[in-house]
Protein backbone atom coordinates (compact mmCIF):
# COMPACT_ATOMS: atom_id res chain seq x y z
CA UNK A 1 0.00 0.00 0.00
CA UNK A 2 2.87 2.13 0.93
CA UNK A 3 4.70 1.47 -2.37
CA UNK A 4 1.73 2.35 -4.25
CA UNK A 5 1.10 5.56 -2.65
CA UNK A 6 4.23 6.54 -3.64
CA UNK A 7 4.58 5.58 -7.09
CA UNK A 8 1.49 7.43 -6.97
CA UNK A 9 3.38 10.56 -6.03
CA UNK A 10 6.39 10.01 -7.74
CA UNK A 11 3.87 10.29 -11.01
CA UNK A 12 2.12 13.31 -10.24
CA UNK A 13 5.39 15.16 -8.87
CA UNK A 14 6.69 13.96 -12.12
CA UNK A 15 4.16 15.71 -14.45
CA UNK A 16 5.14 19.15 -13.22
CA UNK A 17 8.25 21.43 -13.10
CA UNK A 18 10.41 22.19 -9.59
CA UNK A 19 13.03 24.11 -8.83
CA UNK A 20 15.09 23.42 -5.57
CA UNK A 21 16.92 26.57 -4.39
CA UNK A 22 20.33 25.45 -2.66
CA UNK A 23 22.52 27.88 -0.86
CA UNK A 24 26.13 27.01 -1.49
CA UNK A 25 28.94 28.11 0.39
CA UNK A 26 32.81 26.83 -1.18
CA UNK A 27 35.96 27.96 0.43
CA UNK A 28 37.83 28.71 -3.09
CA UNK A 29 40.94 28.44 -1.34
CA UNK A 30 42.81 25.85 0.35
CA UNK A 31 45.10 27.79 2.34
CA UNK A 32 42.75 30.60 3.58
CA UNK A 33 39.95 27.90 5.04
CA UNK A 34 38.34 31.00 6.87
CA UNK A 35 37.24 32.68 3.09
CA UNK A 36 34.23 31.57 2.16
CA UNK A 37 32.07 32.48 -0.65
CA UNK A 38 28.04 32.18 -0.71
CA UNK A 39 26.60 31.54 -3.92
CA UNK A 40 23.04 30.59 -5.15
CA UNK A 41 21.97 27.17 -7.50
CA UNK A 42 19.14 25.70 -8.87
CA UNK A 43 18.31 22.51 -9.64
CA UNK A 44 15.31 22.25 -11.87
CA UNK A 45 13.35 18.79 -12.59
CA UNK A 46 10.99 17.75 -14.72
CA UNK A 47 10.50 14.08 -13.05
CA UNK A 48 12.67 12.39 -16.07
CA UNK A 49 15.86 14.92 -16.31
CA UNK A 50 17.15 17.94 -14.68
CA UNK A 51 19.80 21.00 -14.55
CA UNK A 52 21.84 22.64 -12.13
CA UNK A 53 23.12 25.84 -12.37
CA UNK A 54 23.89 29.26 -10.86
CA UNK A 55 21.07 31.16 -10.43
CA UNK A 56 22.66 34.95 -11.32
CA UNK A 57 24.19 33.35 -13.96
CA UNK A 58 20.83 31.96 -15.60
CA UNK A 59 18.53 35.29 -14.82
CA UNK A 60 21.57 37.26 -16.48
CA UNK A 61 22.08 35.57 -19.80
CA UNK A 62 18.64 34.88 -20.10
CA UNK A 63 18.00 38.94 -19.72
CA UNK A 64 20.71 39.24 -22.55
CA UNK A 65 19.27 37.18 -24.40
CA UNK A 66 16.10 38.36 -24.41
CA UNK A 67 17.46 42.22 -24.92
CA UNK A 68 21.11 42.45 -25.65
CA UNK A 69 21.68 44.89 -23.59
CA UNK A 70 25.25 45.58 -23.07
CA UNK A 71 25.03 48.36 -20.30
CA UNK A 72 22.77 46.00 -18.18
CA UNK A 73 25.34 42.75 -18.58
CA UNK A 74 27.46 44.41 -16.89
CA UNK A 75 25.64 45.89 -13.57
CA UNK A 76 24.11 42.70 -13.73
CA UNK A 77 24.41 40.55 -10.19
CA UNK A 78 28.01 38.50 -9.15
CA UNK A 79 28.88 34.93 -9.38
CA UNK A 80 31.97 33.12 -8.40
CA UNK A 81 33.51 32.50 -11.67
CA UNK A 82 34.01 28.64 -10.41
CA UNK A 83 30.20 28.20 -10.86
CA UNK A 84 29.77 28.48 -14.71
CA UNK A 85 29.43 25.32 -15.25
CA UNK A 86 25.60 23.36 -16.16
CA UNK A 87 25.32 20.07 -14.94
CA UNK A 88 22.62 17.92 -16.82
CA UNK A 89 21.31 14.55 -15.21
CA UNK A 90 19.20 12.16 -17.30
CA UNK A 91 17.18 10.29 -15.04
CA UNK A 92 16.49 6.50 -17.46
CA UNK A 93 19.71 6.79 -18.49
CA UNK A 94 21.73 7.38 -15.56
CA UNK A 95 24.16 9.61 -17.01
CA UNK A 96 25.53 13.23 -16.16
CA UNK A 97 26.12 15.75 -18.93
CA UNK A 98 28.71 18.15 -17.27
CA UNK A 99 28.86 21.60 -19.51
CA UNK A 100 31.42 24.55 -19.28
CA UNK A 101 32.78 27.00 -21.16
CA UNK A 102 36.53 27.49 -21.62
CA UNK A 103 37.24 30.84 -23.67
CA UNK A 104 34.56 30.73 -26.68
CA UNK A 105 34.87 26.62 -26.76
CA UNK A 106 31.85 25.21 -24.95
CA UNK A 107 32.91 21.85 -23.62
CA UNK A 108 31.11 18.37 -22.48
CA UNK A 109 31.61 15.55 -20.64
CA UNK A 110 29.42 12.97 -19.97
CA UNK A 111 29.45 10.52 -17.11
CA UNK A 112 27.93 7.67 -15.65
CA UNK A 113 29.86 6.70 -12.08
CA UNK A 114 27.25 7.91 -9.32
CA UNK A 115 27.93 8.14 -6.13
CA UNK A 116 27.66 4.90 -4.56
CA UNK A 117 25.89 5.54 -1.01
CA UNK A 118 25.41 4.07 2.57
CA UNK A 119 22.20 5.02 4.32
CA UNK A 120 22.74 5.59 7.68
CA UNK A 121 20.15 4.37 10.88
CA UNK A 122 20.21 8.18 11.40
CA UNK A 123 17.06 10.74 11.14
CA UNK A 124 16.40 14.36 11.62
CA UNK A 125 14.09 16.89 10.71
CA UNK A 126 15.41 19.58 8.18
CA UNK A 127 13.07 22.62 7.48
CA UNK A 128 10.04 20.23 8.46
CA UNK A 129 10.99 17.69 6.47
CA UNK A 130 11.61 14.24 7.90
CA UNK A 131 15.21 13.64 6.65
CA UNK A 132 18.03 10.49 6.44
CA UNK A 133 21.65 10.51 7.00
CA UNK A 134 23.93 9.13 3.67
CA UNK A 135 27.58 9.13 3.59
CA UNK A 136 29.80 8.26 0.10
CA UNK A 137 32.83 8.86 -0.92
CA UNK A 138 33.26 10.61 -4.44
CA UNK A 139 35.38 12.35 -6.36
CA UNK A 140 38.49 12.20 -3.63
CA UNK A 141 35.92 13.50 -0.87
CA UNK A 142 33.95 12.21 1.58
CA UNK A 143 30.30 13.32 1.53
CA UNK A 144 27.33 13.40 4.32
CA UNK A 145 24.22 13.78 2.85
CA UNK A 146 20.17 14.47 4.23
CA UNK A 147 17.38 13.83 2.13
CA UNK A 148 14.10 13.33 2.35
CA UNK A 149 11.27 10.75 0.81
CA UNK A 150 8.51 13.56 0.98
CA UNK A 151 9.63 14.47 -2.50
CA UNK A 152 10.35 11.38 -4.45
CA UNK A 153 13.03 12.51 -6.44
CA UNK A 154 16.24 10.66 -6.92
CA UNK A 155 18.14 14.00 -7.02
CA UNK A 156 20.23 16.68 -5.32
CA UNK A 157 22.90 19.56 -5.92
CA UNK A 158 26.10 19.16 -8.22
CA UNK A 159 26.33 15.62 -9.75
CA UNK A 160 25.16 13.92 -6.23
CA UNK A 161 21.52 11.91 -7.10
CA UNK A 162 21.12 7.96 -6.57
CA UNK A 163 19.13 8.43 -2.76
CA UNK A 164 15.32 7.34 -2.50
CA UNK A 165 14.59 11.16 -1.80
CA UNK A 166 15.74 14.60 -2.76
CA UNK A 167 19.25 15.73 -0.89
CA UNK A 168 18.11 18.98 1.61
CA UNK A 169 21.39 19.09 2.83
CA UNK A 170 25.24 18.04 1.62
CA UNK A 171 29.07 18.53 2.89
CA UNK A 172 32.47 17.22 2.43
CA UNK A 173 33.99 15.93 5.83
CA UNK A 174 35.87 19.64 5.95
CA UNK A 175 33.48 21.55 5.50
CA UNK A 176 34.84 22.54 2.08
CA UNK A 177 31.86 22.40 0.02
CA UNK A 178 28.58 22.94 2.07
CA UNK A 179 24.57 23.15 0.21
CA UNK A 180 21.70 23.84 1.85
CA UNK A 181 18.22 23.49 0.13
CA UNK A 182 16.59 26.80 0.76
CA UNK A 183 13.39 26.86 -1.20
CA UNK A 184 11.40 25.02 -3.16
CA UNK A 185 8.41 26.25 -5.92
CA UNK A 186 6.67 24.85 -9.08
CA UNK A 187 8.06 26.75 -12.31
CA UNK A 188 5.95 27.13 -15.94
CA UNK A 189 9.03 25.76 -17.43
CA UNK A 190 12.88 24.06 -16.82
CA UNK A 191 15.99 25.97 -17.65
CA UNK A 192 16.38 26.23 -21.51
CA UNK A 193 20.25 27.71 -22.07
CA UNK A 194 22.12 24.46 -22.45
CA UNK A 195 24.68 24.64 -25.44
CA UNK A 196 23.63 23.25 -29.19
CA UNK A 197 27.07 22.52 -29.92
CA UNK A 198 29.74 21.46 -27.46
CA UNK A 199 33.47 19.63 -27.94
CA UNK A 200 33.20 16.97 -26.12
CA UNK A 201 36.32 15.82 -23.92
CA UNK A 202 36.73 13.12 -21.48
CA UNK A 203 37.53 14.23 -17.45
CA UNK A 204 40.90 14.44 -17.74
CA UNK A 205 41.26 16.31 -20.67
CA UNK A 206 39.26 18.66 -18.89
CA UNK A 207 41.29 18.89 -15.70
CA UNK A 208 44.10 19.68 -17.87
CA UNK A 209 42.41 22.50 -19.63
CA UNK A 210 41.59 24.06 -16.36
CA UNK A 211 45.06 23.65 -14.30
CA UNK A 212 46.60 25.06 -17.43
CA UNK A 213 44.77 28.22 -17.79
CA UNK A 214 46.40 31.62 -17.51
CA UNK A 215 44.61 34.84 -18.15
CA UNK A 216 46.46 36.79 -21.09
CA UNK A 217 44.31 39.96 -21.70
CA UNK A 218 45.02 40.55 -25.53
CA UNK A 219 43.52 36.68 -25.51
CA UNK A 220 40.49 36.15 -22.88
CA UNK A 221 38.79 39.43 -22.85
CA UNK A 222 35.83 39.65 -25.33
CA UNK A 223 34.31 43.48 -24.17
CA UNK A 224 35.24 46.15 -21.30
CA UNK A 225 33.36 49.54 -19.38
CA UNK A 226 34.92 51.63 -17.74
CA UNK A 227 33.06 53.94 -14.94
CA UNK A 228 36.00 56.53 -14.07
CA UNK A 229 33.31 58.01 -11.74
CA UNK A 230 33.08 55.12 -9.24
CA UNK A 231 36.51 53.79 -10.08
CA UNK A 232 35.34 50.62 -11.22
CA UNK A 233 36.12 48.41 -14.44
CA UNK A 234 34.40 45.39 -15.84
CA UNK A 235 35.60 42.64 -18.02
CA UNK A 236 33.55 40.01 -19.83
CA UNK A 237 35.78 37.09 -20.34
CA UNK A 238 35.35 35.17 -24.05
CA UNK A 239 33.59 32.24 -21.75
CA UNK A 240 30.82 34.75 -20.41
CA UNK A 241 31.83 35.37 -17.00
CA UNK A 242 32.32 39.48 -16.12
CA UNK A 243 34.82 40.66 -13.60
CA UNK A 244 34.38 43.66 -11.87
CA UNK A 245 37.57 45.52 -10.32
CA UNK A 246 38.61 48.53 -8.27
CA UNK A 247 40.74 50.72 -10.57
CA UNK A 248 42.51 52.28 -7.28
CA UNK A 249 43.33 49.00 -6.01
CA UNK A 250 44.71 47.83 -9.38
CA UNK A 251 46.55 50.76 -9.12
CA UNK A 252 47.77 50.24 -5.23
CA UNK A 253 48.52 46.24 -6.12
CA UNK A 254 52.51 47.17 -7.16
CA UNK A 255 51.90 44.14 -9.76
CA UNK A 256 50.75 45.21 -13.25
CA UNK A 257 46.99 45.74 -14.08
CA UNK A 258 47.18 42.31 -16.17
CA UNK A 259 49.35 40.65 -13.55
CA UNK A 260 47.02 41.80 -10.51
CA UNK A 261 43.52 40.81 -12.72
CA UNK A 262 45.10 37.11 -13.51
CA UNK A 263 45.84 36.86 -9.66
CA UNK A 264 42.20 37.57 -8.81
CA UNK A 265 40.79 35.48 -11.91
CA UNK A 266 42.72 32.69 -10.67
CA UNK A 267 40.48 29.42 -10.44
CA UNK A 268 39.88 27.73 -7.15
CA UNK A 269 42.90 25.15 -5.99
CA UNK A 270 40.36 23.57 -3.85
CA UNK A 271 38.12 22.16 -6.06
CA UNK A 272 34.47 20.40 -5.47
CA UNK A 273 36.27 17.23 -7.24
CA UNK A 274 39.79 16.28 -5.74
CA UNK A 275 40.44 12.85 -7.95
Amino acid sequence: MYRLLFLLFATLFSAQNYRFVYEYKMKPDAGKKDSVVTDYMNLDTDGKKSYFYNAVKYERDSAYTADKNNAALFQSKHYDQNLNYIIEKQYAKKTVNFYDKFKSVNLLITENDAPKWKIENEFATINTMNCQKATTDYKGRKWEAWFSKEYPISDGPYKFSGLPGVVLKLKDADDNHVFNLIQIKKIQSLFALVPKSSKQVTREEYKKIIKNYTFIAADDIQSMNMDSKAGMMSIQLKDGYIGKFDTNQLKKSGAGMDAEIAKRLRKTNNPIEMD
